[in-house]
C-alpha cells in the first residue's frame, strides 16, 4: 500500500492494480446502459417523429366522417407525444429516474435496477430524437414528398423509402451527439444504485477516501470512451457518404455508355458556372 509520501500518480497506479476489475465491470455497465437506450431511444424517436411529421388534414378526395375521426385521433395522438416531448426535455434525467424507479415502487412493480437505467435512458433519448428525426424529416425538399405522392406512394412508403434514408444521413452527427451525452449522463443513475462507472468509483474512493485520485481515473475512462465513439461515428458518417467517384452505366441512347461522375467533375462544373 502507498505510504503518506507517495506521490500523486503512485495512487493511481495502486488504485488501478487494486480496483482495476471494479473500474472495467463500472465501464461495461456504463457502455450497456448507454448503447442500449441509445438504440431504444433512437426507435421510439422515430416513431413519434413520424406520427408527429403526418400531416392530419385529409385530402378532398377522402373527407368522410371516418377521415374526420382518424385526424381528430391523430391529432389527440400529437398533442399526447408533444406532451412527452416537453415533459422529458424539460426535466433532468437524474429527477426522471428517481420519480420512476421510486415511483414504480409505490405502485407495487419492482424493476431491476439494469432494465430500469436501459428504460429511464430510453424513454430519456426518445423524447430528444423525435424532434431530431423531425427536423431531419422536415430537411429534406418538400419536392421530394410531393414526387413520391404523385407516383402514388403511400406517407409511410415515401418514410421509409425516400425520406428517412436522406434524413438518418443528416442527422447522423446529432445521433452520435446524444450517444456521447448517455455514456456521460449514465452517472446520475447511480441515485439508483446502478452499478455504473460512477457508482463503482464511489466504492473505491471510500475505501482510502482518496476521492481526487479515484475521479481522475474514471474521468480518464469517460474521455477515452467518447473519443473512441466520436470516431467510431464519424468512420461510419465517411463509409455513408460513398465514394468520391462513381460510374453511371447505359443512357436514353446507348444501353452500353458510361459517365464517370467524380468530385473532381463537380468541382469543375462549379469553377465554370461562377465564371
Amino acid at each position: 500500500m502507498p505510504t503518506a509520501s507517495t506521490s500523486f500518480f503512485g495512487w493511481v497506479a495502486f488504485l488501478l492494480q487494486k480496483y482495476g476489475m471494479l473500474f472495467l465491470r463500472g465501464t461495461g455497465m456504463t457502455l450497456l446502459v448507454a448503447l442500449t437506450g441509445t438504440a431504444f431511444g433512437f426507435i421510439i424517436g422515430l416513431l413519434v417523429a413520424i406520427v408527429r411529421a403526418t400531416s392530419p388534414v385529409p385530402t378532398l378526395a377522402r373527407k368522410s366522417f371516418a377521415a374526420a375521426v382518424r385526424c381528430a385521433l391523430l391529432k389527440a395522438i400529437q398533442l399526447l407525444l408533444a406532451a412527452y416531448i416537453q415533459v422529458f426535455r424539460g426535466t433532468p434525467m437524474i429527477v426522471q429516474a428517481v420519480v420512476i424507479y421510486y415511483g414504480a415502487q409505490y405502485a407495487g412493480v419492482y424493476m431491476d435496477t439494469t432494465f430500469a437505467a436501459i428504460f429511464i435512458i430510453s424513454i430519456n433519448t426518445g423524447a430528444y430524437m423525435a424532434e431530431i428525426i423531425r427536423g431531419g424529416i422536415f430537411s429534406v425538399d418538400k419536392g421530394q414528398f410531393e414526387a413520391a405522392h404523385a407516383i402514388g406512394m403511400t406517407h409511410w412508403q415515401t418514410m421509409t423509402t425516400v425520406v428517412l434514408p436522406q434524413a438518418i444521413r443528416n442527422i447522423l452527427p446529432s445521433v452520435g451527439n446524444e450517444l456521447i451525452v448517455n455514456i456521460k449522463d449514465s452517472s446520475v443513475l447511480n441515485v439508483i444504485s446502478v452499478s455504473e462507472l460512477f457508482f463503482q468509483a464511489k466504492s473505491a474512493a471510500g475505501a482510502y477516501y482518496r476521492y481526487f485520485e479515484v475521479y481522475f481515473i474514471i474521468a480518464v475512462i469517460y474521455l477515452i470512451l467518447t473519443l473512441t465513439v466520436s470516431r467510431i461515428l464519424r468512420f461510419i458518417e465517411l463509409k455513408m457518404d460513398g465514394p468520391d467517384n462513381y460510374v453511371i452505366h447505359g443512357s436514353q441512347s446507348d444501353s452500353r455508355a458510361e459517365i464517370v461522375v467524380s468530385r473532381e467533375n463537380a468541382e469543375e462544373v462549379e469553377k465554370r458556372w461562377n465564371q
